[in-house]
């Protein structure tokens, strides 16, 4: 039994790795919800398919592996190629604060603590305010916060003010 956990998790995990060679690096990034779910999925699959009771199960949890994999390729694909289903895919980001000022109604509508945010800008070794320029929720869920002298308005383009 020992033997058989051996073989199938590491055939599992070859599995993945050649998955991910022929999906590329973006397989696991998270640049989006569908990004992070593709990862809890795989992981869960992986460890359904190190625990398989027979041969048949073992295939059936490596055939969804890869059909989670071609999905998030054509999903991927999808999104380059059309405006429409990238707006339907992915969240906008959201300016939470710009020039030195919090945008309360951002952080009431994206349920974001004054205090994470707070957190957020010593990470960024903010030592004033008023140097900030923007902090962005972005749509993976991080926060980035961009201080400095000036702030290129590119690097705001398509971030939601919600003022």
């Amino acid at each position: 039994m020992l033997l058989k956990g051996l073989l199938l998790t590491s055939l599992a995990m070859c599995w993945v790795v050649v998955l991910v060679r022929i999906n590329g690096l973006r397989s696991f990034s998270k640049m989006t919800n569908f990004d992070f779910v593709m990862t809890v999925a795989v992981g869960s699959l992986l460890a359904g398919a190190s625990q398989s009771q027979s041969w048949l199960s073992f295939g059936q949890s490596a055939v969804a592996m890869m059909t989670l994999f071609v999905v998030q390729y054509s999903t991927a694909r999808a999104r380059k190629a059309s405006d429409t289903f990238e707006s339907v895919m992915q969240n906008q980001p959201v300016l939470l604060m710009r020039d030195g000022e919090i945008i309360e109604q951002a952080l009431r509508q994206t349920r974001v603590a004054k205090s994470d945010l707070m957190a957020k800008l010593r990470e960024a070794n903010v030592l004033e305010m008023s140097e900030v320029r923007a902090v962005v929720l972005e749509t993976t869920g991080d926060i980035s916060v961009l201080h400095g002298a000036s702030c290129s308005q590119k690097l705001l383009q398509g971030v939601s003010h919600r003022e």
